[in-house]
């Protein structure tokens, strides 16, 4: 099974956050801003290789805490 973003993210979005291909893992790809951003939406799919290939879909909803104030 292999994981990405869905088509609906935001090109903004995928630059702020990795995702694992084989584990499914998401990380930050740089600081967020609380000021900027309160929380994220994520769409993501998860694809086998089969023939066809068939997916699945989530959403993960990501919540920035303000910590510096």
């Amino acid at each position: 099974i292999y994981y990405s973003f869905s088509d609906t993210i935001s090109f903004k979005a995928q630059d702020l956050f990795i995702i694992d291909k084989k584990s499914g893992e998401i990380r930050t790809a740089s600081e967020l801003d609380f000021e900027d951003v309160q929380s994220y939406d994520l769409e993501i799919e998860a694809r086998d290789q089969g023939t066809p290939p068939l997916s699945g879909h989530c959403s993960v909803e990501l919540e920035v805490l303000d910590v510096n104030d």
